[in-house]
């Protein structure tokens, strides 16, 4: 399973019989609030409280890449749109809602929901 430690540290912990292995696989030196796995488990959302949104694909266990950087204090939260894993959506507290395109992080799509978001 994967968690986020103090700072922005992504890591690995699998545990198999008696056995465990822990693995640092991304520092992006932002506290992170969330983590989300695609439907496919192929892609990792890190999102910060911040605003940032990164993937991580654990089975290339490179970096952490930037996807959008919201560059809002109002910043909710953030999901994959389904089926796929093409696209997500991020929505802030004021209830804007934008879907973005994973591979390079263009906005598609935005609206105003005209209400204040408490979740996702």
């Amino acid at each position: 399973f994967y968690f986020s430690a103090q700072g922005g540290t992504l890591i690995f912990f699998h545990i198999k019989y008696m056995q465990y292995e822990m693995k640092i696989c991304a520092d992006i030196l932002q506290p992170i609030s969330s983590l989300l796995f695609s439907p496919d488990y192929t892609v990792l959302l890190l999102i910060t409280d911040q605003g940032t949104v990164y993937t991580y694909k654990p089975a290339h266990s490179g970096k952490a890449v930037k996807l959008l950087d919201t560059c809002s204090s109002c910043f909710l939260a953030a999901d994959f749109l389904t089926p796929g894993n093409k696209y997500c959506v991020s929505v802030t507290i004021s209830g804007e809602v934008q879907v973005w395109f994973l591979e390079d992080g263009t906005c598609l799509s935005k609206f105003n929901l005209d209400i204040e978001v408490h979740v996702i």
